[in-house]
């Protein structure tokens, strides 16, 4: 177990309060801000003065005060020196990956991650001349033997998307540095319960969408690093972030401020659900994947990286077979039980599922799905927290012998 406490972290990181002292920071809408002395200004375009040297702000796309306060607490949550936030995910890994690499350049990924980082990696990059190697997550040799003179950067998920295969975070780390290069790993799976910066990672990013900032309601994504490169991400001639210019907005910036003290909370009540339908389903002999079960096969890996009290999080998994049943058990589950929705994205309030083959896998060709162990029928289930657990234990117990999965 992990002695880092992220909640700790965020208690003890300096509290921002609002222009006329309000317990809750200010909303800093301006796109541009105003300097005294002239002078000023060419210093702030210099690199001289910035947030944190004088106090200067130029302009949102640059830096803005209220995210500026969302990263101050992610970098304390997470461990790391700085954070920058940006206005999606995807934003915040591609522009990541942009920033470390370029043409010519090799990338070693696992090859169990989200559909989108996978079409980012396999279709988008090789246009820029970046190639991408993908190996199985939970072999940490197979990493080692595709790193090319041309690696610059091992990339992984903590939990994989969707089939919930754990990367061994401390050895990729000694690896990746072994051979001087970066492992940058997406945390959305698991925030708080894993903290992959404390264990190595050099760069860590989120899809603040999910489990950070929990409502369903906006997109938002987070790089996680030291301050050297999250300077380099904002750099006004070569920065990805800055010129690319994935800006989130601040009231989107200021929301995610205030549901950050539960995430926590939410966290543990995540994993607590998750485990006990975990365990039903396992008591019942249907075909469910959580990494909190004596038989996942990375259980023992898990429990040494999770930081203490978290659980194993909110994904599980079933494997319906086909794409057919897992449709027909979805059905049941939704609109006849209204155990949860049909639908994409986690980490929300109410459980969401997908069949992720054919929706947040997609853009992963069938062949490969096969290769790193997605089959079409596996149902993907973001736990949610409401509802009686008890009531929910006897809905899905009901679904599954309904969808004839035992």
């Amino acid at each position: 177990m992990q002695s880092f406490d992220p909640e700790q972290a965020l208690v003890e990181v300096r509290r921002e309060f609002g222009e006329h002292g309000g317990v809750a920071p200010s909303i800093s809408r301006s796109a541009t801000f105003t300097v005294i002395d002239p002078a000023v200004m060419p210093e702030i375009f210099q690199g001289l003065r910035g947030p944190d040297k004088g106090g200067c702000f130029l302009y949102s796309r640059h830096f803005n005060p209220t995210v500026d306060v969302l990263a101050r607490y992610l970098a304390a949550m997470e461990g790391t020196e700085f954070a920058l936030c940006t206005a999606s995910g995807m934003s915040a890994i591609a522009c990541t990956l942009l920033q470390l690499c370029k043409g010519g350049d090799h990338i070693v990924s696992s090859d169990t991650i989200y559909g989108g980082t996978h079409a980012l990696l396999e279709d988008l990059l090789p246009e820029m001349d970046i190639t991408t190697t993908f190996v199985d997550p939970a072999d940490t040799a197979g990493f080692e033997e595709a790193i090319t003179p041309a690696t610059r950067v091992l990339y992984t998920e903590t939990v994989g998307n969707p089939t919930l295969k754990t990367a061994d975070i401390a050895a990729l780390a000694r690896l990746a540095h072994r051979h001087g290069l970066k492992l940058v790993v997406d945390n959305t799976f698991t925030p708080m319960m894993i903290s992959p910066a404390r264990l190595g990672a050099d760069v860590v990013v989120y899809s603040m969408t999910k489990f950070i900032n929990g409502a369903g309601d906006l997109i938002a994504g987070a790089v996680c690093a030291d301050r050297e490169f999250i300077y380099r991400l904002m750099d006004l001639h070569t920065g990805r972030v800055m010129l690319l210019g994935p800006t989130i907005d601040p009231r989107s910036a200021f929301d995610i401020i205030q549901r950050l003290p539960h995430l926590g909370m939410r966290m543990r009540e995540h994993s607590r659900r998750a485990q006990a339908i975990a365990e039903r389903l396992a008591e019942l002999g249907a075909p469910v994947t959580y990494p909190g079960l004596p038989d996942f096969a990375q259980h023992q890996l898990v429990t040494a990286m999770i930081n203490r009290g978290y659980g194993y999080g909110g994904m599980l998994t079933l494997d319906c077979g086909t794409r057919e049943r897992a449709e027909k058990l979805m059905a049941i589950l939704q609109n006849e039980e209204r155990f949860g929705l049909i639908a994409v994205s986690l980490g929300y309030f109410d459980t969401l599922m997908s069949c992720s083959g054919s929706s947040t896998s997609s853009e992963i060709a069938p062949e490969k799905q096969a290769e790193m162990g997605l089959s079409p029928g596996l149902l993907r289930i973001a736990v949610g927290y409401t509802g009686r657990l008890e009531a929910r234990l006897v809905q899905i117990e009901r679904a599954v012998r309904a969808a004839g999965l035992v």
